[in-house]
């Protein structure tokens, strides 16, 4: 099995490049993981790390020999294996909704943090998770914060539809409730005016005009409406500072992922108003600022 690995290993690792969002796909992890694939086993590229490579047979190898000449030729991983790790979580993933990235964990963990704390002046706490994708904020917090009541919206029926399996798949559609519907829309009413303890987002904040210089493994595989954010690439994240003070209560907190380069002026802008008691600013391993965490 070694030589036949290690044969698919040098070509994956000759013909592409991971992307830098996508540190954890190397060639041998993305050969694993393709490996299992073929097996009948999906993983992601995290989980097929782990245990001992099952044997194939000569179907499951042209199968995976498939696999390999689909991920050379640009296809995402996650859409050929179906699966992508996020924090503990396996997910199901697919074209519906963008694949979780290794750097929303941070906004992932500060989520869960947050919302343990509110668990602590309130048993059942109210949290809300905009531009959801596939559900990966919205059910870390669920899994982690058991008294949590757990709310997620996105403007794609096709997300919302896989949100819902990743519930179901991980024992927890009965703390999650996936809605449709624009943004905080479906949240206009008195269940949740004022009355939020955590208000999370995701949103797309690539500018339109740099959707065309993105690598062809996400503009032309992933739904664009998740990454491109308007002309200069704050369109959702304005929105999403104008309308969430109306839901947030006193102590409430808003939690965002934003771009390479955005944070700084985001945060003086938020430290503007009247609207924020505390602004903080979460950064990558590389010091970049990447998640705005705004007590209310």
């Amino acid at each position: 099995m070694s030589e036949l690995f290690e044969q698919r290993r040098d070509r994956l690792a000759a013909g592409f490049a991971p992307l830098p969002d996508k540190p954890e796909e190397t060639p041998e992890s993305t050969l694993r993981a393709l490996w299992y694939t073929a097996a009948g086993e999906a993983r992601s590229a995290e989980a097929a790390l782990l245990g001992e490579l099952p044997a194939l047979d000569l179907a499951q190898l042209v199968e995976l020999d498939a696999l390999i000449e689909r991920r050379l030729g640009g296809t995402p991983l996650a859409h050929l294996t179906g699966r992508q790790h996020f924090l503990d979580m396996e997910l199901l993933a697919g074209p519906a909704a963008l694949v979780p990235r290794k750097e929303t964990e941070l906004l992932g963990l500060a989520a869960i943090d947050l919302a343990r704390d509110a668990q602590l002046r309130d048993d059942a706490p109210i949290v809300v998770d905009v531009c959801t994708g596939c559900g990966n904020i919205a059910l870390a917090v669920a899994r982690h914060v058991t008294g949590a009541r757990v709310f997620g919206a996105d403007l794609s029926d096709a997300a919302i539809s896989l949100a819902r399996k990743n519930a179901v798949r991980l024992g927890l559609e009965r703390r999650v409730e996936f809605l449709v519907g624009d943004l905080l829309a479906p949240f206009e009413s008195e269940e949740f005016l004022g009355r939020v303890d955590l208000l999370t987002c995701n949103p797309p904040y690539i500018s339109s005009a740099k959707v065309a210089q993105m690598a062809a493994e996400t503009a032309e595989h992933e739904p664009r409406l998740a990454f491109d954010g308007g002309p200069l690439g704050v369109t959702i994240l304005m929105r999403l500072l104008q309308e969430a003070p109306r839901f947030l209560r006193e102590d409430g907190w808003l939690a965002f992922e934003v771009g390479l380069g955005q944070g700084p002026a985001l945060a003086r802008r938020l430290k503007a108003v009247d609207s924020y008691r505390e602004v903080l600013e979460r950064t990558d391993d590389n010091g970049a600022v990447r998640a705005i965490l705004a007590r209310r």
